[in-house]
């Protein structure tokens, strides 16, 4: 149906990145063997990204994992697509450690990440404190090596009818290399500040294996110092968290019998990371003997909240035909554990005790303090068939099924990591500072499986005309079923112009996370100790508030959109769009005596002074535009790529649905707060505008980033009435420069935020960090310097 010529103009949808953008263009004018290329969002096996129903962007990342300034996928990403974000986060326990990635300013658990078009695994981390997407799960972007990738294809557009749960704000789907011949890539950069330092070392080589068979092997080891952006005069630690990341990817397959094919991934990484966390006062400050002992740190001390990641994920599958049907039959797997060892620390009831007792006054200095771990294993076994002139042109016909299994557990920490030593309080706060350990009763080993069967028909109208329709049914072993559909289409008004739209339906399964996560500590309220709790779903405690079983949430999505393609040199696109999320689940306010005294008394039975959950509990609804255009232009044999990409989006809270037991506290359950988290957590608006121009040996790219305002709550300890933090918008500036020494070799250098862009100063008092900005927009560190050496061989 479609030229090779227009074929390779899929590329062009790539508007996010010139220097991508050049490199695929022309890799793909050399290919005139090019029939087709996959994209997520159709189970069509000849799609076309400039045909597709919806807004779907490929971006490829060869260029950018040679030569680019950024070293991970999450930070490479932000700074390429507008509608995703993700922005390290500091003061923010174990969300510094797990760099949190959404779209369209939704929460990170309503993006729904593949990896070569498989259903890839959440963290086991739930973002708690201070973090953007607090109460959230999210996807380990960072746990993929960037020279493994071939590329990210981005459905801007609800998908549940077809991928499953999760696909609210869209689905991104890594795509990974299986190409022979082997590269490598060398890289450094660190701050302005001369701290932050990266040191990148990375490898990629494919290779023949069997008869026609391909294995593609990627390993990177990647350092990250510690940077501090803290004032002369605070002791803390504020700034990007220290890790250390070592990982092996390898992807590939193998013919079987007839056209059959074996395919197959496996990758694992190991990180050890490290962040700092709130400093403990020393002599003549309220920490001693409450939180600090005089013997051991008498000048204070920041602890050091440090985790040990593991994260593995396999894919096994085979595709052949049967008759005139291509079948798909895999098997995924998929883990994430994360260990917490809070080192620099004390516990302080331990310290005192032991002075109480006569001695030096002092406690081990650090601890194990549990953790937890997910675990996913998903089977799908797909059909599809093209029938020819049937339903007009031609009628596409997919369906299958899905069976997945999961597993949530919590490990507890080491006795000291959570005990009170003496069991009254005198002796100083239990616990190891920074971060108190799981305790026994916080243990949970839960398991949930899920099925789900789906049916998916693509038909061409007419020569110009298309329509998609899908419905999906799935069921859960522990909240129900739930059924969704969407309908989209396309109409081709002139050979240049592409109308577009799509409705449908979608929803959010609770995450086990959601539903088991559990913590409690120890404080002393009236010389009484008193649990603190973070209450799992259908425990004892949330029984008795009144907080009913998680079901799933519930959303409707509409888009309306545009691309106009007059040569192959211009491409532009423009979508409007609306999602209508009912039923999101928050982590609610801490209730206790001051807020709620009731209740109080009745969590006092069960020991607990304070005391929150996740509850189904908001709507919400977000409207934006994306917008995107390119350019390329020619001067004898130099080359100029210009782009320009741009995501405006505005979500609010439409209503807060409070259970009849919390009735008239709607402000505790959703505070302001926690409000403009939902509706603030990433910028209104962000823009990208990008200049990439070769000439000889040499490669310069520009990119200018805008980022709108953000407004957020002040720290919950400040007095009511207190402004909110607005962020004014920032421009910042990356400028990147290659030079080609040979056919195999390329060096890069250059700098991201090169005019040191800083977000507005704050109060320090107002912030959930205590510094004078959030981890907002660009994050808070500053101009950075890189260089990158690239062989291949």
């Amino acid at each position: 149906m479609f030229a090779n010529t227009t074929l390779r103009k899929a590329v062009l949808l790539s508007l996010y990145g010139a220097s991508t953008l050049a490199l695929t263009t022309e890799a793909y004018a050399q290919d005139t063997s090019i029939q087709s290329v996959s994209v997520v969002g159709s189970r069509r096996a000849t799609s076309s990204a400039t045909d597709t129903t919806v807004p779907v962007d490929v971006i490829p990342l060869s260029k950018t994992a040679e030569s680019g300034g950024q070293f991970d996928l999450a930070q490479t990403l932000t700074y390429i697509s507008p509608s995703f974000n993700s922005t390290r986060q500091t003061g923010s326990d174990g969300a510094d450690l797990v760099d949190s990635a959404a779209l369209r300013g939704l929460g990170s658990d309503q993006t729904l990440v593949l990896v070569n078009g498989k259903r890839r695994h959440t963290t086991a981390l739930v973002n708690l404190f201070g973090a953007r997407n607090r109460g959230n799960t999210g996807t380990d972007m960072n746990a993929i090596p960037m020279l493994a990738i071939k590329d990210v294809q981005i459905l801007r557009d609800g998908a549940a009818a077809q991928y499953g749960s999760d696909a609210i704000a869209g689905v991104m789907d890594i795509g990974l290399k299986k190409s022979k011949g082997c590269e490598s890539v060398a890289g450094f950069s660190e701050y302005s500040k001369h701290d932050g330092k990266n040191y990148l070392a990375s490898a990629y080589c494919g290779f023949e294996i069997g008869n026609g068979g391909v294995l593609g092997i990627t390993g990177e080891y990647l350092d990250r110092g510690r940077s501090n952006r803290a004032d002369a005069d605070n002791p803390r630690t504020i700034g990007d968290s220290k890790t250390k990341n070592q990982t092996i990817y390898l992807n590939g397959e193998l013919p079987t019998v007839g056209t059959g094919r074996l395919y197959f991934t496996a990758g694992a990484q190991s990180r050890d990371a490290s962040s700092g966390a709130w400093a403990r006062g020393g002599i003549g400050s309220d920490d001693i003997p409450s939180r600090n002992s005089a013997a051991m740190y008498p000048n204070g001390f920041v602890p050091f909240i440090n985790a040990k990641i593991d994260d593995q994920y396999a894919i096994l599958g085979h595709r052949n035909q049967l008759g005139e049907w291509n079948m798909d039959l895999s098997q995924t797997y998929g883990k994430n554990k994360m260990i917490y060892n809070i080192s620099n620390t004390l516990n302080a009831s331990i310290a005192n005790k032991d002075l109480l007792a006569g001695g030096k006054g002092v406690s081990p200095t650090s601890f194990n303090a549990g953790g937890f771990q997910f675990e996913q294993l998903t089977t799908n076994l797909d059909f599809n068939r093209y029938f020819d002139n049937l339903v007009g042109r031609g009628l596409n016909v997919a369906f299958g099924g899905e069976y997945r299994h999961e597993n949530y557990k919590i490990y507890a920490g080491e006795l000291g990591s959570y005990s009170d030593a003496d069991g009254v309080g005198i002796g100083g706060a239990a616990g190891s500072q920074g971060f108190p350990g799981f305790q026994p009763g916080d243990q949970v080993d839960a398991n949930r499986h899920s099925v789900a069967a789906y049916i998916d028909l693509e038909a061409d109208l007419t020569d110009t005309v298309k329509l998609q329709g899908a419905a999906r049914y799935e069921k859960y072993s522990d909240f129900g079923s739930t059924t969704t559909g969407k309908l989209a289409g396309s109409w081709r008004v002139a050979p240049a112009v592409l109308l577009r739209g799509s409705a449908s339906t979608g929803f959010r399964a609770p995450s086990l996370q959601q539903m088991y996560f559990s913590s409690t500590f120890t404080d002393f309220i009236g010389g009484v100790p008193t649990d603190v709790v973070l209450a799992p779903n259908n425990s004892a405690v949330t029984n008795l508030a009144g907080i009913p079983k998680l079901k799933e949430e519930k959303s409707t999505s509409f888009t309306l959109g545009s691309t106009w393609t007059p040569t192959q040199a211009v491409s532009v696109t423009a979508d409007l769009y609306q999602i209508k999320i009912k039923d999101r689940i928050v982590l609610s306010g801490r209730f206790d005596d001051s807020n709620y005294p009731t209740l109080a008394a009745k969590l006092a039975t069960l020991g607990v002074g304070q005391a929150q959950f996740f509850v189904n509990s908001v709507d919400t609804k977000t409207k934006g535009l994306d917008l995107t255009a390119s350019h390329k232009a020619s001067f004898g044999a130099d080359k100029l790529t210009t782009f320009l990409a741009m995501n405006v989006s505005k979500t609010e809270v439409t209503g807060i649905h409070a259970p009849a037991s919390l009735k008239g506290y709607e402000d505790v359950l959703l505070s302001e707060k926690e409000r403009l988290y939902i509706e603030q957590g990433a910028p209104r608006s962000k823009a990208t505008l990008g200049f990439d121009y070769t000439h000889a040996a040499w490669e310069t790219d520009l990119k200018i980033i805008h980022f709108g305002p953000q407004t957020l709550g002040t720290y919950s300890g400040t007095a009511a009435g207190v402004a909110n933090q607005h962020y004014e918008s920032k421009t910042s500036a990356d400028l990147a420069f290659t030079y080609t020494i040979n056919k195999n070799m390329k060096f890069s250098f250059g700098g991201n935020n090169i005019f040191n862009v800083h977000p507005t100063t704050q109060n320090p008092d107002e912030t959930d960090n205590g510094f004078k900005y959030e981890s907002v927009q660009f994050g808070l560190n500053g101009a950075s310097y890189f260089g990158r050496l690239y062989v291949k061989f």
